[in-house]
């Protein structure tokens, strides 16, 4: 449940989230930039404590939410794999977030199954955050990517904002183009056949006005685009691996493809990227994925801090 105002108890999906409650997480998050740099310091959450529960790999999402637990002077324990815990021995989701949650005061979740986290609310007596679960949702990832997009382009109603690549699979997309919608922007969807937007976000797009166009090549809304904000084709996802093969390596962004953008144009990716970026596009003004990967630090400080509870110094 969101809670009331700015206040919030789980945070599951970008649904669960007013565009108040967002504003505020990304204000909160301004203020927390010189923390996440190590130029200032607090005990905001001191004496609390995080548990990292990753049923799947991840490298950005769970250092960062560790990295921000520590820097509100918290403490994180957890697992990175379900290897060598119970989970291998047959324990249920729901007893895990059970024992989990009589430890420590918050849990961040990555599990692969859609669902699995709203289910884990269910079952926790302590906030749980939402880190990706299977094609769903991941709303920390969103959060991040919105201010990524108004720090560097100093807003964002009446954005062009272009989709590229696997948006059947992929979770990022899904939370940013319903979160997108929620501001104004203009969002454009780009995708190899087979791996389309869902029809439901499609559907809220439409309602909400925040439909721009849906095509299969990046050539068709390049010159429009303020934001191209890419993803990798998620092979982990297909149930088919000839299916996969046929998609693999569909789209390259590279310097000819951003040539016939505007100047302005950022690029974005949540990351890890395969080959969908070509690497001398890093040295460009328009690449902002590491930036927007450092940006996951202030804003899941923020995140933590709002679900926590507001208290204790930072200077």
């Amino acid at each position: 449940m969101p809670g009331t105002g700015n206040v919030m108890r789980h945070v599951i999906s970008v649904h669960d989230l007013s565009r108040e409650q967002i504003e505020a997480i990304l204000d909160r998050a301004r203020e927390m930039v010189p923390i996440a740099r190590g130029d200032g310091r607090s005990d905001l959450l001191a004496g609390k404590l995080l548990s990292s529960i990753f049923y799947e790999p991840s490298t950005r999402t769970r250092l960062s939410f560790e990295t921000a637990m520590k820097r509100l002077g918290g403490d994180v324990v957890g697992f990175a794999s379900t290897a060598g815990t119970s989970v291998e021995k047959g324990e249920t989701l729901a007893d895990t977030i059970r024992m989990v949650s009589a430890y420590t005061d918050a849990i961040v979740l990555r599990h692969p199954r859609e669902g699995a986290a709203r289910l884990a609310a269910s079952f926790s007596d302590v906030p749980v955050l939402n880190a990706g679960d299977g094609a769903g949702q991941h709303p920390t990832q969103t959060l991040l990517d919105l201010f990524t997009i108004l720090t560097e382009k100093g807003g964002i109603e009446g954005l062009d904002v272009s989709l590229l690549g696997d948006l059947r699979y992929g979770r990022t997309a899904h939370s940013l183009a319903l979160a997108l919608a929620k501001f104004g922007a203009r969002i454009n969807l780009v995708s190899p056949k087979g791996l389309e937007m869902p029809k439901e976000v499609v559907d809220h797009l439409k309602a909400a006005r925040g439909f721009g166009t849906a095509c299969h090549g990046p050539e068709e809304i390049i010159a429009d685009t303020d934001v191209l904000y890419v993803t990798r084709i998620q092979k982990e996802r297909f149930p088919d691996p000839v299916e996969y093969e046929r998609v693999a390596g569909k789209y390259r962004v590279d310097l000819e493809l951003l040539g016939k953008g505007k100047q302005d144009l950022i690029v974005m990716h949540p990351l890890p990227r395969v080959d969908e970026i070509s690497p001398e596009v890093d040295g460009t003004p328009c690449a902002k994925y590491f930036i927007q990967a450092f940006n996951g630090v202030p804003v899941r400080m923020a995140v933590l801090a709002m679900v926590l509870g507001e208290g204790g110094d930072a200077e």
